[in-house]
């Protein structure tokens, strides 16, 4: 009886793994939301969209921001949250984020809705 040996293949060279575009739209909305200290009162969490193509991801996300604010250094910071919260989570590149301010909510808006402003 002639015995062959048998190369056993480590476990992180089988298979594949595939993370869903949703999913890492998940993380790109929760980071950004991180980034901005959270919702404006009366606003909507980030959005994303993400579109993924082999190890790397372009993001897309929506934010609303409180009015006045430095709407450059807001956006800048959700970028960088994004890209660093990917890259630790999935371990994908992020090459493009791109920032849409959808709104800015301001205390004064609140306050002449509410009947309160002169």
């Amino acid at each position: 009886m002639t015995r062959v040996a048998v190369e056993r293949v480590a476990a992180g060279e089988r298979g594949a793994t595939t993370i869903a575009d949703r999913v890492i739209a998940k993380i790109a909305a929760q980071a950004a939301r991180e980034a901005l200290d959270g919702v404006p009162e009366g606003g909507s969490a980030p959005h994303a969209t993400v579109t993924v193509r082999h190890d790397s991801a372009r993001v897309r996300i929506g934010v609303e921001l409180e009015y006045p604010t430095d709407i450059g250094r807001q956006c800048g910071a959700v970028r960088l949250s994004v890209v660093q919260r990917i890259k630790a989570l999935a371990d994908m590149d992020v090459p493009e984020v791109e920032v849409r301010v959808d709104r800015l909510h301001s205390d004064r808006s609140g306050l002449a809705a509410q009947g309160r402003l002169r």
